[in-house]
């Protein structure tokens, strides 16, 4: 038996046998390195899956198996986009009345016309109602009761030639119309 196994094994079936096996723990080592080094890129206890690695072929596998979907970058990536997203819609917001989407800018509600802001008086920048100073300008903001800033009213001009220390000269019978005057009738007048 010992004839027949000299025959069989010659020195190129050894030498083959050997490069076969050198390979395949070359290729053990290279497996262990790519489990940790991946296992690192992606975030997690590296040493514990190169602990699992060391089992042949089977730590590998289970390895594929069970690693995170995503390198550490992506996922880093991935959420510096949703955080810029969320920045972006913070622009956005809803209004407390109606439930209609408004910008962060909107003064009043396109939908229902509820005041959302206040306006600075100087450079008319959009102010949140809690404000007392306009971060813009500078500007001092006057708060009313309500907590926002106190609307400035223009003084209304006098209707008709009376005064406020005049008496009307015309006849109390006479009964005026409030419908608006157009430009033929103001010409007849004149």
């Amino acid at each position: 038996m010992s004839e027949l196994m000299s025959q069989l094994i010659t020195p190129e079936l050894m030498t083959a046998f050997t490069v076969f096996i050198v390979l395949l723990v070359v290729l053990y080592v290279l497996s262990i390195v790519w489990v940790i080094r991946d296992a690192y890129m992606r975030g997690t206890h590296w040493y514990v899956w190169g602990i699992v690695a060391l089992v042949p072929l089977i730590g590998v596998i289970a390895y594929c198996l069970l690693r995170p979907p995503l390198l550490q970058i992506d996922r880093d990536e991935q959420e510096l986009e949703v955080a810029l997203k969320q920045r972006e819609l913070m622009k956005y917001g809803e209004c407390a009345n109606c439930g209609y989407p408004v910008e962060s800018d909107y003064v009043l509600c396109p939908n229902c016309h509820t005041r959302l802001k206040n306006l600075c008086p100087s450079c008319h920048h959009a102010l949140e109602p809690a404000w007392t100073v306009c971060p813009y300008c500078a500007t001092p903001v006057g708060q009313n009761r309500n907590g926002g800033s106190a609307p400035r009213r223009r003084p209304r001009p006098q209707q008709g030639s009376a005064s406020q220390g005049q008496v009307s000269r015309e006849p109390h019978n006479q009964v005026r119309s409030r419908a608006p005057r157009t430009q033929e009738h103001r010409e007849e007048r004149e």
